[in-house]
């Protein structure tokens, strides 16, 4: 793994057309190499996009696969590039709502896209934040990771095992929460909720954090700019009226909004997460035989 951190940093020098290209390269390589992960990813877009046919779903598969590789790869830029280049790079639409940010306790919603690093540097390089964070297996790998996250504006990272308690400290204290809402975890702490017509296991933590810290919720979404010129990174304003006094609706209501970006950009969604994994009692897995 130092070697390959080792080739990222030198990787990161190159001019990002360059890089990115290569990126795009690696991931059509490995659409073909990792058949179990290319395998889910096209379960879950039968699943939510059966409009489409069996090609268009196997070429946006394919571009999945090579968006995600460009985004691992471009992740070096985001570690090790200078503030410099990466304001240039990113493009923050509109300007950072710093002021909004700042008058109330806030929960910064970012899904499952393959550019939510870029999401999160943006924003780290504005004010500190807190998010949760998985430890990752190998310690260098673990450790080129936080020191990436974190090497901005101070921030705290909580895990899983932390509960809700120092989140509802942390933005109670005036601390954004950096938020993941949409990986299956199983059913505890959530519901079945729709997500594209399929019942998903729906983590309901964003809205029971909002209504325990009165927390306004922001979007927050980055994407490629094209021709490699960099990325987008878009703030989205902060949703009226949020979670009310419904959780199920509250839950359901930040689903149809990941379904609505996920159609903006669908390549750039991570397909090859297990989405639908976790089931309703009595319903079949989506992902037997996997190994076939």
């Amino acid at each position: 793994m130092k070697i390959l951190l080792g080739f990222m940093w030198l990787l990161h020098w190159l001019p990002l057309p360059i890089l990115g290209r290569f990126g795009v390269a690696v991931g059509s390589l490995l659409f073909v190499a990792m058949p179990k992960r290319r395998k889910i990813a096209l379960i879950n877009l039968r699943l939510c996009m059966p409009e489409l046919t069996e090609q268009q779903r196997v070429a946006l598969a394919r571009q999945h696969f090579q968006a995600y590789s460009r985004s691992v790869w471009e992740r070096g830029i985001l570690w090790w590039a200078s503030e410099a280049r990466l304001n240039r790079l990113i493009k923050k639409v509109p300007a950072f709502p710093g002021q909004q940010i700042a008058a109330a306790p806030t929960i910064l919603l970012c899904p499952h896209f393959v550019c939510l690093d870029v999401a999160g540097a943006a924003t780290a390089m504005e004010i500190s934040a807190s998010s949760m964070y998985v430890q990752q297996k190998n310690a260098a790998f673990d450790k080129a990771l936080r020191d990436g996250r974190s090497r901005f504006k101070p921030s705290k990272l909580f895990t899983r095992q932390d509960g809700i308690k120092p989140i509802l400290r942390a933005l109670r204290d005036g601390l954004p929460y950096f938020m993941l809402p949409d990986m299956d975890f199983g059913e505890k702490d959530a519901e079945f909720v729709p997500f594209f017509g399929v019942p998903a296991a729906t983590l309901t933590a964003t809205a029971r954090l909002a209504m325990a810290a009165r927390a306004q919720v922001i979007p927050v979404i980055a994407t490629f700019l094209p021709d490699y010129q960099g990325w987008q990174v878009k703030y989205y304003p902060a949703w009226d009226n949020y979670p009310g006094d419904d959780i199920t609706a509250a839950t359901r209501r930040m689903n149809e909004f990941i379904e609505a970006r996920v159609r903006e950009a669908p390549a750039e969604y991570f397909w090859t997460h297990k989405r639908f994994k976790t089931r309703p009692e009595g319903e079949a897995s989506f992902y037997n035989n996997l190994d076939k």
